[in-house]
């Protein structure tokens, strides 16, 4: 049989939209003369759809949506992913062929662990059937059915499945790739079947879904895997039946066939083999290492975010450091120099270096860049609260006032242009709450939220190494962290160095290592004493953050859900 993967980007809510869209690839499978055609699961709804599901005007447009899409598969079968209300509510798989709804398969696992909630909003299903080509059958799975061991794969095996087809929404997080492709192996080799994943591909708010559907054979081999972080059509002839066959023992072939028996499954005959054109050997996308991929999943986070959203351009304030230096590279890639807007708010206290960088990275972007000093602005306020500041000595106070002017000039600028307001704080900032609410964390997108510090050196020399040339000028990697609030700052003034603390973050904060498991794991008890006070005093700052691309396995947010009163000493 010639298998299709839809690998395409749908929009959460535009179910018109995203109706049209499978209507057109599946078009481009049937002139593949693909005879079954995978889309990612929900594609209908966009996936999450989060409490859009609760709405029942919009589970009857997205009944409607799959019947339409129906209209169009003479010719073909088409797996697709949509809602199914049948008393209870089902994350479904609708089974299209002759111009009609021939079967629904309904999801059996629910995820409801980090960023998952279904079963907020669905029941389990328990179905098991099998679809006929010819000599092949195939069993239906959604997602999260073939993550666990056992049934449904097992079961649709058993009763005869020679091709395991998952249609899925599998959110992506820096190795999620590599994860997926193993766990797929092994269902293949213990179940003796192919396996087809057909992910989604996109941005939806934090989560970036990564791609990379992939066709693995019984031995666990790859037979095609489509590009990551962008759409495909990927198309691949397959002949399970004679691989298995060819590879299984008489011995093993008759005891199998007992096991085999003793599970029955419903068959839905769906089309016959046919004369199909010769078709160029299945694309092998390359895998991409680490930084390669942390680079793709921000621009394309931040891409569909600001797109979907209707946004046209983004303004960053840029500061003459990395954080803001790396933010503004990668809007560039992602959107175009042309929509990306650089404002600096130099104060008395920003060096000559920063500011000179900071117009240096400006011209080497190419983007629109002004300057707008802060310090009059600084001095009014100051002279404002003077009275009620009398007999106080100036402290962190007046940091955070500058901070929030440059916050105000940036939401001004927002307002006033419809620019998007980029965040330029990283993930060991967030972590530790070093950072100033309605100030640098004021914003509409954080794209660098779940990025550690040291990974912000390692990304900003990659984005060189891959430009040839200081697309990042050195000045700024190389200088030592500093928020410029008052005289002779330095990061490391206020919190222990990058190198030695983000270790600590991604263990607190990821792995969820306690405080004496901490210490045992050979970490300073210094540092961790003093990350892990300042990272759960910081659980209200990180309430009001903006949104951002989630790159690691927990993120701040959907993922990791902490009280803000919390005496938990950790």
């Amino acid at each position: 049989m010639r298998l299709a993967l839809a690998q395409i980007n749908s929009v959460v809510g535009d179910v018109d939209g995203n109706a049209a869209k499978v209507v057109d690839w599946l078009g481009q499978a049937r002139d593949a003369d693909a005879d079954l055609v995978l889309f990612p699961e929900l594609v209908v709804t966009g996936y999450p759809p989060e409490d859009l599901l609760l709405r029942p005007a919009f589970i009857r447009a997205a009944r409607r949506a799959v019947e339409k899409i129906a209209k169009a598969t003479h010719g073909i079968t088409a797996m697709v992913g949509a809602p199914h209300l049948d008393t209870d509510l089902f994350n479904a798989c609708f089974v299209l062929a002759h111009g009609e709804i021939r079967c629904i398969y309904r999801k059996r696992y629910l995820p409801n662990y980090g960023v998952f909630d279904e079963d907020r909003y669905f029941a389990p299903g328990y179905d098991n059937f099998l679809l006929r080509f010819g000599e092949v059958l195939v069993g239906p799975t959604i997602c999260e059915d073939i993550w666990l061991p056992g049934p449904p794969a097992t079961d649709l095996a058993l009763a005869g499945a020679q091709l395991i087809a998952n249609i899925s929404a599998s959110p992506f997080h820096v190795g999620k790739d590599l994860e997926r492709e193993e766990m797929l192996k092994v269902r293949a080799t213990d179940n003796l079947c192919f396996v087809a994943l057909c992910n989604a591909v996109g941005g939806q708010d934090e989560l970036v879904f990564d791609g990379h559907s992939v066709v693995i054979d019984d031995e666990g081999e790859v037979l095609a895997r489509a590009a990551g972080f962008e759409e495909e059509l990927l198309v691949v002839d397959l002949d399970p039946v004679a691989a298995v066959g060819r590879r299984l023992s008489d011995v093993r072939r008759r005891s199998l066939t007992r096991e085999r028996t003793e599970v029955a499954a419903t068959t839905f005959e769906l089309s016959l083999p046919r004369e199909q054109a010769e078709h160029a050997p299945p694309r092998i996308a390359p895998q991409l290492d680490e930084l390669e991929q942390m680079r793709l999943a921000l621009e394309l986070g931040l891409r569909d975010y600001v797109t979907k959203n209707g946004f046209g351009d983004v303004v960053i304030g840029l500061s003459g450091g990395i954080d803001s230096a790396l933010t503004a590279a990668l809007c560039v890639e992602a959107l175009g120099a042309e929509r990306v807007h650089g404002v600096s708010m130099p104060s008395r206290y920003s060096s000559g270096a920063t500011r000179s960088d900071a117009e240096k990275l400006a011209d080497s972007l190419g983007v629109d860049f002004r300057e707008i000093p802060i310090e009059p602005m600084a001095e009014g306020y100051n002279a404002a609260l003077a009275e009620a500041f009398s007999g106080r000595e100036t402290d962190l106070t007046e940091e955070n006032l500058q901070a929030r002017i440059r916050g105000t000039l940036l939401m001004a600028l927002s307002n006033k242009f419809g620019w998007l307001v980029i965040a330029t704080g990283n993930k060991s900032e967030l972590s530790v709450g070093y950072s100033t609410l309605y100030g640098d964390l004021a914003g509409g997108f954080a794209l660098i939220k779940d990025v550690y510090k040291t990974d912000v050196f390692r990304l900003s020399r990659w984005l060189n190494e891959r430009a040839g040339r200081e697309l990042i000028p050195t000045s700024i990697i190389e200088r030592a962290p500093s928020a410029e609030l008052r005289g002779d700052q330095r990061d490391e003034d206020s919190l222990p160095p990058y190198s030695k603390l983000d270790p600590v973050l991604e263990a607190y904060v990821e792995l969820d290592r306690s405080r004496e498991e901490l210490s045992q794991d050979g970490f300073d008890p210094d540092v961790v004493d003093r990350a892990l006070g300042m990272i759960d005093r910081a659980e209200y700052k990180r309430r009001q953050a903006p949104p951002g691309v989630k790159l690691r396995p927990k993120a701040f947010g959907r993922d990791r859900r902490t009280p803000i009163t919390n005496r938990w000493p950790g």
